[in-house]
């Protein structure tokens, strides 16, 4: 058999076995996808509080000085055929309601059945001032640039919270918060994820169950700081000068203390307590199974 014979026959076999993996995929559920892309505009709403519902997608939102919100939608799904991906895709939709308070809620409806998956990453840019709360069952959440308080809530993603000056509130349930120049009261819950805090002017009570909390802040507001985790290190950079009762407890670890207590004090049987400055603004830190700084 010449070369050029058993390259022919090597080209009509593959043309052959891409053949089936192509009729084999067509039998799939999800086996095609489909993609699109929407901005729509709406009114600020006169109550000042905008919520949203995004059931599966990344969720980012980004203050401005503007008088509108814009929403980017980019849309994706998968199902069975490229038309029925196309028909999916175009079904899917941001729907705003205004209640009776003048709030406003945006849902993002996706249609879909066994064989049919869709998702939308949303982007929305919006008046600074607007209180905001987003709710994600699937998807990482991130909020930047605004002066009124946050909610973010996920079962299942990330939070990023940026340049926020307002009480921030966090739930994540399986995923990493991290909150970076932010101003007011902090509280942060993760059930199984990392909690970093930096450049944080306020007071703070952040709790993880598994998982390290880093926490910077530059300065302490008079609610004190509650941080605490179940299985994992507690790391705690305070400012240079602060007036705080002390309290730290460690049950399994080691306490590692820089900063001068009064009375001086020891890790005894895994607890130190002491005064910083003048005292007063309460430090209670606890981790059931991690080593506790304090710097």
């Amino acid at each position: 058999m010449t070369d050029e014979s058993s390259d022919r026959e090597c080209g009509v076999g593959r043309r052959g076995f891409g053949k089936f993996i192509e009729t084999l995929l067509a039998g799939i559920p999800w086996s095609e996808r489909a993609e699109e892309t929407e901005t729509i505009h709406v009114p600020r709403p006169p109550g000042g509080n905008l919520r949203i519902d995004n059931a599966n997608g990344r969720t980012r939102v980004v203050g401005e000085d503007r008088d509108d919100i814009e929403i980017q939608l980019s849309k994706a799904a998968r199902a069975e055929s490229m038309e029925q991906a196309r028909q999916l895709v175009r079904a899917i939709r941001v729907v705003p309601s205004e209640d009776a308070a003048g709030d406003l809620n945006l849902d993002v409806e996706i249609p879909g059945r066994w064989n049919r998956r869709g998702r939308v990453d949303l982007e929305l840019r919006i008046p600074r001032e607007l209180k905001v709360q987003v709710t994600a069952a699937n998807g990482k959440i991130c909020m930047q640039g605004l002066r009124d308080s946050v909610r973010a809530r996920s079962s299942n993603g990330a939070v990023r919270i940026e340049d926020v000056i307002g009480d921030v509130e966090v739930h994540t349930s399986n995923a990493k918060v991290s909150c970076l120049c932010t101003c007011g009261h902090l509280s942060a819950r993760s059930s199984n994820g990392r909690i970093e805090l930096e450049d944080h002017r306020g007071s703070v009570d952040a709790a993880t169950s598994n998982g390290t909390i880093q926490c910077e802040l530059e300065e302490v507001g008079k609610s004190g700081i509650i941080l605490s985790t179940s299985n994992g290190r507690i790391v705690l950079d305070l400012p240079e000068e602060i007036d705080g009762d002390v309290d730290i407890r460690v049950d399994n670890g080691l306490i590692r203390n820089s900063r001068e207590l009064d009375p001086p004090s020891r890790d005894r049987s895994g607890r130190v307590k002491g005064t910083l400055g003048r005292g007063g603004t309460p430090i209670r830190l606890r981790a059931s199974n991690g080593t506790i700084s304090i710097r």
